[in-house]
């Protein structure tokens, strides 16, 4: 099993599905020769050709467009938006049409497309850059969103998305691209789209989070076992749909949550979260479901964004609050 980065991860399913489907493409902004701005496309155009990987204008409203009409025409785009900050140029696509399509055309078409797009902080990006936009993605009917916080995972997820027949947003975090590596298989293999996964099992209390934030998760219940809390992390991997079932199991035995979002508390998929365990949960609390998030303004500056940003110094804090509730 090779030892790979998330994005070699995610070149190398972009390189399987390009080998296994002559219909799948990819596109975007400097994706072709440059290998794109964080090489996640690099040598896939030399390999398939400028044909099936290759550049497009700066416009990404022209780029959804074209996914669009590649999809009508039975082709499975994959293209890139550089960075995911950028998605207001390409709303009308994504959300307007894209997401509509199969119920539009009452089953007659689908959007079989995967919007691979950056966010996240952590690594002092100019402004608009990071912004986490995942809740308005999730809040469009119609739409899968997935966010891989491994390698693993990343490389599986992406393959299940590029097969998919409806329109998947594919966030990378930034700062997971090149942060550690971990065994993936370099042969294909699927995850399951909408499925969570338990990253570490535990009994006092359930920490729930997506992307970056599952390894600041990770992290506080490294800290909180040195004082007695045994605390279960589950990463969701697909905030839209959200797999309930997992959730619900886990708080059952834990009877505490923590739903942790690098977004900010009115944005994001943590609020959702919490409603969820409420509505369906709440005679197994013993204490009030409480959130980590990031402020309610926009996206800090480079200087201050280590103090903006949600870190495991924040879960403890509120993993005490519900302990101690």
């Amino acid at each position: 099993m090779a030892q790979m980065t998330m994005i070699q991860a995610i070149t190398d399913a972009m390189r399987n599905e390009l080998n296994k489907d002559e219909n799948v493409l990819v596109f975007g902004e400097d994706v072709g020769q440059n290998g794109g701005v964080f090489r996640a496309t690099e040598g896939l155009q030399k390999e398939f050709g400028e044909d099936r990987v290759f550049d497009t204008p700066l416009a990404e409203s022209a780029i959804g467009g074209l996914a669009i009409g590649l999809a009508l025409e039975g082709y499975r785009p994959v293209p890139e938006i550089q960075f995911f900050g950028f998605l207001y140029e390409v709303m009308d696509s994504i959300s307007g049409q894209m997401a509509r399509m199969r119920y539009r055309t009452g089953n007659t078409f689908t959007s079989p497309i995967t919007v691979r797009s950056p966010f996240g902080g952590g690594v002092q990006t100019p402004e608009l850059h990071a912004d986490s936009l995942e809740g308005l993605m999730a809040q469009q009917p119609g739409l899968k969103v997935v966010i891989p916080s491994t390698p693993y995972d990343a490389k599986g997820l992406l393959i299940s998305a590029i097969r998919d027949n409806d329109p998947v947003i594919f966030l990378e975090h930034m700062k997971l691209y090149r942060s550690f590596r971990g065994e993936v298989p370099e042969e294909e293999y699927t995850i399951e789209i909408g499925k969570a996964d338990i990253k570490r099992e535990g009994k006092d209390v359930t920490l729930i989070a997506y992307g970056a934030m599952v390894h600041a998760c990770l992290k506080a219940a490294s800290e909180l076992e040195k004082d007695g809390i045994d605390a279960e992390v589950i990463d969701l991997r697909t905030v839209s749909p959200l797999d309930i079932d997992t959730i619900i199991a886990s708080v059952e035995k834990t009877n505490r949550a923590v739903v942790v979002q690098e977004a900010q508390r009115q944005a994001g998929i943590a609020a959702t979260v919490a409603a969820e365990i409420q509505e369906r949960a709440i005679l197994h609390l013993e204490a009030p479901v409480l959130r980590v998030t990031a402020p309610d303004t926009v996206y800090s500056f480079a200087a201050v964004e280590d103090a903006w940003l949600p870190d495991h110094k924040d879960i403890i804090e509120k993993v005490a609050a519900v302990m101690n509730f």
